[in-house]
């Protein structure tokens, strides 16, 4: 095992850790831990930082998983040690013993981002906004004891801006912490997000570069790349990169996520039954990875199977009650044509952005979405138009060409809409909305080739959109034979046959005399 130190990594041997504060010394059950295993944990928190999302301490040499003998928190430790999510009962029982440390140590500025990056994963993975306030305080609170050189909290509060999507406040924490320690590679996959959500590619290929030459074989760096890939539109590159992650994967938790992307790009390609089979192998792995089950509720609606797609939606539901979630079961209802039913989730919907707003979670994306297609149109541009100016991306932008072509406004639409599918990933959402606003502004040549791109890459992509979709690609009938006027030169004029020559008139023959 090495200890990172700066650029350089030093053997344990030759330079142990200063001496650290009791932050392990007691397991929860209240037994002493061997010196051994205290010495491996003080170790692994010595440099606590967030990865995308999951609670990350800098790893050693070869980032493997640390032995079971380390109890829930150690596992939790040391899951974050290989840049990999915890499992969540070892995240909890990691929360609860540093909030009983803090209470005895509150000067302690690395158990504060410790605790602070536990809260951001814990609201991450159970869609519980109320933890990010907690989090926030507790990251503060160890900027306040140690101001100067502090990554780790700077990196988690790139981190829980990321997850607030107020990409950028991200891109400034995450800045300043690649800029204290560059040569940490567990800081660039939130700058890659913060970059991501602010629709600037170039800076997203830069960082992922970067993160490629520090750590190129770790599966939490082959899942960033995976996803980077897909965003880009290359698909197989991105399966790969996303397959070789979830082989590679050691904890459940990790596979899942993996999986789950691999079946989010299956679903991508207009293969529902690919999909529900990555994503109860992601369930299998990992039982509460809620974005699977919301998948699977979505596969199976494309199947046909809907009883168990209305069950699979309302479990996820249940656990985790995401505005996103909400929005898919009630279209669903909708389609079914159970209006009741529908409109109770878009209440739903409405209360979760509500409850998310005081966390300071920025929902303004969807809700635009939703009022576009199931509210006020008018209010949903004016949403969007303020979303679009913070966090320009072109999930964005799609977003507020659609609601702009619901508010009658097609023509400004189609500039937003163009710039989604030009810049975005390969999209059958997009793709349709841009068909459609092209249709509505007689532009019926390109209105067929963007509805039928959507149709092409997933016949299935929504319950009432791609029913539209071909209702659409219907009205527009075949194009004219012939094929567009400008693959062809202009027919020559014809021209006016030339005059006749005058025939002599016909002689008699001389009479013979």
């Amino acid at each position: 095992m090495e200890i990172e130190t700066g650029s350089e990594s030093v053997p344990q041997k030759e330079q142990r850790p200063p001496p650290a504060p009791a932050v392990w010394s007691e397991s929860p059950r209240g037994s002493r831990r061997s010196p051994v295993v205290r010495r491996v944990l003080i170790a692994s928190v010595a440099g606590c930082v967030v990865l995308g999302g999951v609670l990350v301490l800098r790893p050693g040499s070869g980032g493997k998983a640390a032995p079971p003998a380390l109890g829930p928190a150690g596992r939790a430790m040391a899951a974050a040690g290989a840049g990999a999510p915890a499992a969540l009962p070892d995240l909890t029982v990691l929360i609860g013993e540093r909030e009983a440390h803090v209470r005895k140590h509150p000067g302690d500025d690395q158990s504060w981002a410790v605790l602070g990056a536990a809260y951001v994963e814990r609201g991450l993975r159970t869609a519980d906004s109320a933890y990010y306030p907690k989090a926030e305080e507790a990251l503060r609170t160890s900027l306040k004891a140690r101001p100067e050189g502090n990554a780790d909290a700077l990196t988690g509060m790139a981190v829980l801006a990321n997850a607030r999507h107020d990409f950028r406040g991200a891109k400034k924490w995450a800045e300043s912490a690649v800029k204290l320690s560059p040569k940490r590679w567990s800081t660039y996959p939130a700058l890659i997000d913060a970059y991501s959500g602010l629709g600037d590619a170039k800076g997203v290929g830069r960082a992922l570069e970067t993160l490629q030459e520090l750590n190129s074989g770790a599966p939490a760096v082959m899942a960033r790349s995976g996803q980077v890939y897909r965003d880009r539109g290359w698909r197989e590159d991105a399966a790969s990169k996303l397959m070789d992650a979830a082989a590679l994967a050691e904890g459940s938790a990790e596979k899942a996520v993996c999986l789950y992307r691999v079946g989010e790009l299956a679903w991508e390609r207009g293969e529902p039954a690919e999909a529900l089979r990555y994503y109860e192998a992601a369930l299998r792995s990992d039982p509460d990875h809620h974005p699977s089950l919301a998948g699977k509720g979505r596969a199976l609606a494309a199947l046909g199977r809907t009883s168990e797609a209305l069950r699979a939606y309302q479990n996820a539901l249940v656990r985790q009650p995401a505005p996103e979630y909400a929005l898919a079961l009630g279209e669903l209802y909708e389609s079914l044509k159970l209006e009741p039913a529908a409109r109770a989730q878009y209440d739903v919907l409405r209360a979760r952005v509500k409850q998310e707003g005081v966390n300071g979670v920025n929902d303004e994306r969807i809700l635009g979405l939703f009022e576009a297609d199931h509210g006020d149109a008018d209010a949903a541009v004016e949403r969007l138009r303020g979303e679009f100016k913070r966090h320009g991306s072109p999930e964005v932008a799609d977003a507020l060409g659609w609601a702009l072509h619901r508010a009658g406004e097609s023509e400004e639409g189609l500039k937003y809409a163009t710039r989604a599918t030009d810049k975005g990933p390969r999209s059958a959402v997009f793709a349709y909305h841009r068909g459609e606003i092209e249709r509505e502004l007689g532009r019926y040549g390109a209105a067929r080739r963007h509805i039928g791109e959507a149709l092409r890459l997933n016949p299935s992509f929504s319950p009432l959109l791609a029913p539209a979709a071909r209702e659409a690609l219907e009205a527009l009938g075949d194009p004219p034979e012939g094929g567009p006027a400008q693959m062809y030169a202009p027919a020559p004029p014809p021209q006016a046959a030339p005059p006749a020559s005058p025939r002599p008139s016909p002689t008699k023959p001389p009479q013979q005399g």
